[in-house]
């Protein structure tokens, strides 16, 4: 005989938040959002860690390399769109780690021989008014000069002049040493007055280059999510079919964790994947999707870094009207977290849970936080930004994003929809639609970041895990939802977004 639930599957907004007590500590500067995104033992550190709780969704019309680099700026992660081929993926992930944080590769490179037409045709192709001048014109060759607007004149110098003739010599050079941090280049920097400081090993081979006008761009990114190498943290997103084509690319590309893209994670091909993973390479990969304390057993057992929670709830997403599966956001991950907390109890191992799709209000962020998610991933929230990799157009009098579903025609992301079946999309588990157009990511994720300390603030809590231990929340009633917002009166256009 089936299984059934007796208490109703719960949204988000079907809860609020009780106030507790506003301590003198309980300042928004003071709140810490740092959160693990894998596993780790009672007393040890997570391998991985974000300073933002936010993660953005493996979708095609969301995580590219710009996205990441975007977010991972700002503290978060994206994972890499998979439906996509290999090559593609694993080059955009290149792109992310070679983007590093002030430290950049150099991009215009010219040998000695070459002359100052080429400096000039260089320039005019790319931009850049610094060429590195290496002895085999790689970005990784040995530095023997740089090149700059001042050291030379248009007017005057003949464009067949050699670079070697008006190049300023390394021996003249001020540069940074392999391992220097960030602040000491900028020390450097400022110290003799430079607008670009070459990084080299002890060969005198070149790094990277580190940009006076970069500065202040740094300054105003201090939860920015390094790696060892200083090299923006990147995840991507694999399926249980090609993963073992597809993961060894991605592992070299540079990816910091991957994610197994699935509606339902509840799945053999799910632990093979993942077992996979674990006897060939030594990085951290998240798991899912599920809904209940038995499919976070099964892939924790397997050997999941992280679980990721929720079926049918993206905005985009139309699985439970079309199959009839899934389950409330809130209530899947009630009952999930409670499952972790048990499982930690059990072994003493932290499993970090990611709660996907639901999120409809910022609150609603807040309240999965409490209700014990470590992070969430988000789809409709990025798509909306200048840095997701779909068009901005204008429909009506307002502009719009491009926004689709990995389960739509558009996407055909059949690998993620997956039974053991014909290698087809049978029928639609998402659509093609648009979001209104919000502006640049930092703008709106700055919003997004202070309301969620301020709700913390109010409810005592200045960490995530203080909130999920102190947070008191409430079931509400319908009317109850009309009371919450305003109500009786006649709006003013503010201009200030209430969401």
């Amino acid at each position: 005989m089936a299984k059934y639930y007796t208490e109703p599957s719960r949204t988000f907004s079907e809860y609020l938040l009780i106030p507790n007590l506003t301590r003198r500590e309980c300042t928004t500067e003071r709140v810490s959002l740092r959160t693990p995104i894998s596993k780790y033992g009672r007393g040890e550190q997570p391998r991985l860690s974000l300073n933002i709780p936010f993660s953005s969704a493996v979708m095609q019309s969301v995580s590219d390399n710009a996205m990441a680099v975007a977010l991972a700026r700002s503290g978060g992660i994206s994972f890499i769109f998979g439906s996509q081929p290999v090559a593609e993926q694993a080059s955009m992930v290149g792109k992310v780690k070679s983007f590093k944080a002030g430290f950049v590769a150099s991009r215009s490179n010219l040998t000695p021989d070459h002359t100052l037409a080429d400096v000039k045709a260089l320039k005019a192709s790319t931009g850049h008014s610094t060429v590195a001048i290496t002895d085999d014109g790689s970005p990784r060759g040995k530095l023997l000069g740089i090149v700059t607007s001042r050291d030379y004149r248009d007017s005057r110098d003949p464009s067949d002049k050699q670079i070697r003739e008006f190049m300023t010599p390394y021996a003249s050079l001020v540069c940074g040493r392999s391992g220097i941090s960030l602040p000491e280049a900028n020390d450097l920097i400022w110290e003799h007055k430079l607008n670009c400081l070459p990084i080299v090993d002890e060969t005198q081979r070149l790094e990277h280059l580190v940009f006076r006008k970069d500065y202040d761009a740094h300054k105003e990114y201090p939860l920015q999510l390094l790696d060892a190498n200083k090299s923006y943290v990147v995840g991507a997103g694999i399926n249980t079919r090609d993963y073992e084509e597809r993961v060894p690319a991605l592992v070299a590309a540079g990816a910091d964790i991957l994610v197994i893209d699935a509606s339902d994670g509840y799945s053999e091909w799910q632990r093979d994947t993942i077992e996979y993973v674990k006897a060939n390479f030594d990085i951290p990969i998240g798991a899912g999707n599920i809904v209940d304390r038995e499919g976070f057993r099964y892939l924790v057992d397997a050997g999941a870094d992280f679980v990721k929670v929720g079926i049918g709830g993206g905005s985009i997403c139309i699985t439970r009207e079309q199959k009839g599966i899934g389950r409330g956001q809130a209530s899947a991950l009630i009952e999930v977290a409670e499952e972790r907390d048990r499982y930690y109890q059990e072994t003493g191992i932290y499993v970090p849970l990611c709660s996907d799709g639901g999120i409809v209000h910022d609150y609603h962020i807040t309240l999965a936080l409490a209700m014990g998610a470590d992070f969430v991933m988000m789809g409709r929230y990025f798509a909306r930004f200048d840095e997701s990799p779909t068009r901005k157009l204008k429909v009506g009098n307002n502009f719009v994003k491009e926004f689709w579903g990995e389960g739509s025609n558009r996407a055909r992301n059949w690998q993620r929809y997956d039974s053991g079946g014909k290698e087809n999309l049978l029928f639609e588990e998402g659509v093609d639609s648009y979001v209104p157009y919000a502006g640049g990511l930092q703008e709106n994720l700055d919003k997004t970041l202070g309301k969620i300390k301020s709700t913390m603030c109010n409810c005592g809590a200045i960490s995530i895990p203080e909130l999920q231990r102190e947070a008191r929340i409430t079931l509400v009633s319908a009317t109850s939802l009309v009371e919450g917002g305003a109500h009786d009166v006649m709006i003013k256009d503010t201009g200030l977004s209430g969401d």
